[in-house]
């Protein structure tokens, strides 16, 4: 069922003309009219290409007036690239990384920082790093395997953070947790977003 998952998230990947705009849009910002006329499609070609791999977090969108302009989103296409390659050698290579000393003490600080000694979090981090760690510390207390309605999500983030909305979000755009029909899952941990990588 997991591995469904990643499969779903490549097949987003599996088409010539998103592999092409992705290619372009490695080399900056564009519009969708011009990525129309380089690839040689419809405006609506690009329109239905694009909603694909948004959905997939592989690319940015923003509107400037009646323009909608793409970028890559760096970040996820890295990320998803490692977490496959973690998910296929995973077993040879002794399964989840343990943290080193020094990664060990820097995730027990922010932990310590940013939640009180009732457990609530104080705040969510701005910086990238610190968010994930703290994230990570939350998902950890769900259940792996179980099923989660949107209510009993909220309901839980609720217990930690009053702003359910934004830190839901945060869990599927760093590959926590997966959604589906308003019903949310944990992934593997393979695929979870790694504070360890980033300096």
């Amino acid at each position: 069922m997991q591995l469904d998952k990643v499969v779903n998230y490549h097949k987003a990947l599996a088409d010539p003309t998103r592999l092409k705009m992705l290619m372009l849009l490695a080399e900056g910002e564009l519009n969708g009219q011009l990525l129309a006329e380089k690839l040689s499609v419809t405006p609506a070609t690009i329109t239905h290409h694009a909603a694909k791999l948004r959905e997939a977090s592989l690319i940015n969108e923003r509107r400037d007036k009646n323009t909608i302009y793409f970028s890559l989103n760096h970040y996820f296409i890295k990320n998803n690239a490692n977490a496959v390659v973690h998910l296929i050698y995973r077993t040879v290579e002794g399964g989840t990384k343990v943290l080193n000393d020094n990664d060990q003490r820097y995730r027990e600080s922010i932990i310590k920082n940013f939640f009180t000694a009732d457990g609530r979090l104080k705040s969510i981090p701005a910086q990238l790093k610190k968010k994930l760690i703290v994230l990570e510390y939350l998902v950890s207390k769900l259940e792996k395997g179980r099923k989660y309605s949107e209510k009993e999500i909220n309901e839980f983030i609720k217990g930690y953070h009053e702003d359910f909305a934004t830190i839901r979000r945060e869990f599927i755009m760093h590959h926590f947790m997966f959604r589906e029909n308003q019903v949310y899952e944990l992934n593997p941990q393979e695929m979870w977003a790694k504070w360890e990588i980033l300096a």
